[in-house]
């Protein structure tokens, strides 16, 4: 890395803490712990990290209500980090725009890869074609600068959301599986289930509206256009 990227670590676990911290250092990163969610909130504000690692067990407020707040300024990739593995959890923490979710007891070297991997997929692409894709009349892409328009104001994703809806419009009108956008939006490095393109699709229909023309293709996928 030729820029060191910061990555607030927000775990209240003093042990998992130094652990994270430990291997992100050596991975190249700054990394800076908070105890609690209230600290967490005020690092991401004085040092503009890269990325949060958010536990969902804090002491004051919990790491969903963390997450809302992040969401409610811009969009942070966020990673969380709980001991719970419940589905309404893992639900409800992809639909408030965490962009990955891993449950302990965890690989350290697992986190540094999942971190890496999230931070590439919010790098903007190199210029291939056109850099900005139309959907309709009324939709933008702006693939270099990673921004969404609807009517010509600007809408708020999450890294995964973004991507998503990038990768349907470049392929638009065709029907694509949820296995063919998990390995073109998530990668192959990605653990979780198909059921993740649902959440994310019901995130894009909830912020850009009706108007988006992106249907349920039933027995395959969703299909754009």
């Amino acid at each position: 890395m030729s820029v060191e990227q910061t990555i607030i670590v927000i775990e209240d676990d003093p042990n998992i803490a130094d652990l994270l911290d430990t291997y992100l250092r050596g991975a190249g990163f700054r990394a800076l712990q908070a105890a609690t969610g209230e600290r967490g909130l005020e690092l991401i504000e004085q040092h503009a990290p890269a990325l949060a690692i958010l536990d969902i067990g804090l002491p004051d407020i919990d790491g969903f209500d963390v997450c809302r707040r992040i969401r409610a300024k811009g969009a942070l990739p966020v990673l969380f980090l709980t001991a719970r593995d419940g589905e309404i959890d893992r639900v409800l923490g992809l639909e408030l725009g965490a962009d990955d979710y891993v449950t302990k007891p965890f690989s350290p070297r697992e986190i540094v890869a999942r971190v890496k991997a999230i931070l590439r997929r919010g790098q903007p692409p190199a210029p291939v074609g056109a850099s900005v894709i139309h959907i309709g009349d009324d939709f933008a892409i702006d693939l270099a600068r990673r921004e969404v328009r609807a009517k010509g104001q600007p809408v708020a994703l999450a890294t995964r959301e973004f991507d998503l809806l990038a990768h349907l419009a470049a392929n638009q009108g065709i029907a694509l599986s949820r296995q063919q956008l998990l390995d073109g939006v998530w990668g192959a490095d990605w653990y979780g289930d198909d059921r993740t393109v649902d959440v994310h699709v019901r995130q894009l229909r909830k912020k850009l509206g009706d108007e988006l023309a992106l249907a349920t293709v039933w027995g395959i996928g969703y299909r754009l256009g």
